[in-house]
């Protein structure tokens, strides 16, 4: 019990008179320099950028050193996660054991488009999804905790429940994704080999506002994280398979309604030199970074119209 004993420790630090120890409610000393959630001051974009990095260090770090308390736990955790989400790229084995192409594309590079896919969404999935659970919290009262902590409140729901056993979708997308670099019969240049890398963080970006907009969907609707998982999980799988196979205006609605398909579809198709479905310019492979910078400043505007919306619920 903080103020007991002790230091007192983590996000809710309480602590009686002589009591050592810094968290997030820690205000400078006689003499020190402000620098931590409560110094006085109000900082900058830069300074709240820095503060939810910071409680998204503590918070996930409380989580991490909790999941490898069970060592054993954890490591058949990561197996059996690579087993199951390794069973979605058996599933495109077994169509290209009765077919040669599907959709036209060659099974080294739907491999590439599902580990592009996978690796991205499995790092904005660690990162953030424990978005997902915002709308249990709106439910049942307990948002108003993180509301009067002195921390970023997307950071505090970011690394809520911070699951390293996520890393699995990673490594298992990672692999695919290795094995169809090696694999494909392309001519690589400076400009492809960089695309690749650039593809993944974007990917990734794009993924985690997708995830923050949903968040932000579920202050109103409160149990939509279904509807979320639609566009994130279900996004992904979309991805996994080539944009020839489905029909012209489901990719015109991922393409320019929400852009998952500058994951990978859009700049994957520069690089094994296909032309895209919808007839984009080449110049388009190399506008992931634009679309992830737009897709994060709309979620951020969606969260902060989100949040002020927010009523308790009074429980």
């Amino acid at each position: 019990m903080p103020g007991q004993g002790g230091p007192g420790r983590g996000l809710h630090d309480g602590r009686g008179p002589g009591e050592a120890g810094r968290g997030l409610h820690d205000g400078p000393g006689p003499g020190e320099k402000g620098h931590g959630f409560h110094d006085g001051r109000s900082p900058g974009a830069g300074g709240r950028v820095l503060e939810g990095l910071r409680a998204y260090r503590l918070i996930a770090g409380m989580w991490v050193r909790s999941t490898f308390a069970y060592r054993a736990s954890f490591v058949m955790t990561v197996l059996g996660g690579l087993l199951v989400t390794g069973l979605d790229f058996v599933a495109i084995l077994l169509m290209f054991s009765q077919v040669d192409v599907l959709g036209g594309y060659t099974l080294p590079e739907v491999a590439l488009l599902y580990g592009l896919s996978a690796t991205s969404f499995g790092c904005a999935e660690l990162a953030i999804g424990s978005a997902s659970r915002l709308g249990a919290r709106v439910r049942d009262g307990t948002l108003d905790t993180l509301l009067v902590r002195p921390a970023p409140v997307l950071a505090q729901v970011a690394a809520d429940r911070f699951a390293p056993r996520r890393v699995a979708r990673i490594v298992q997308g990672a692999l695919v994704l290795g094995w169809a670099l090696a694999s494909l019969d392309v001519r690589w240049t400076l400009v492809k080999v960089l695309l690749v890398p650039v593809m993944l963080v974007c990917g990734a970006v794009i993924f985690s506002a997708v995830n923050v907009a949903g968040a932000a969907f579920q202050f109103l609707a409160r149990d939509a994280a279904e509807v979320q998982a639609a566009f994130t999980f279900g996004g992904q799988t979309l991805l996994q398979y080539p944009p020839t196979v489905f029909g012209r205006e489901l990719v015109r609605g991922v393409t320019f309604l929400l852009p998952l398909a500058f994951v990978n579809w859009v700049p994957a198709a520069y690089l094994l030199g296909r032309p895209y479905p919808l007839g984009l310019p080449q110049g388009a492979a190399f506008a992931p970074p634009l679309v992830a910078v737009v897709c994060c400043v709309l979620a951020g505007l969606a969260w902060r119209a989100g949040l002020r919306s927010y009523r308790s619920t009074g429980s």
